[in-house]
């Protein structure tokens, strides 16, 4: 038994594009917070080399990688959203 047999493709599509839709509004929040707690946008933070100005600490390094994962992954989940609406129609 395959999950063909227990679901049809439209209902694997829209599984997959909620649980996309979940880490969607999870980077955005994470996205959201940097913003607030470093006052600018991740490309402004990366312009202004702000992990070098804050002497490499350990926070900034690990919110540096944290943020680029999020901007990555909402830039990556948004195709694939896009991709998974247009197979539908």
């Amino acid at each position: 038994m395959t999950i063909l047999d227990i679901a049809s493709m439209d209902e694997i599509k829209e599984a997959l594009i909620n649980e996309y839709k979940r880490k969607l509004m999870l980077y955005s929040i994470t996205n959201e917070r940097l913003k607030k707690k470093y006052k600018m946008t991740f490309h402004e933070f990366e312009k202004k080399n702000i992990v070098k100005k804050m002497n490499y600490t350990w926070e900034v390094e690990k919110d540096s990688m944290e943020w680029e994962h999020s901007i990555e992954g909402l830039k990556s989940i948004k195709k694939k959203i896009k991709l998974l609406k247009q197979s539908r129609e």
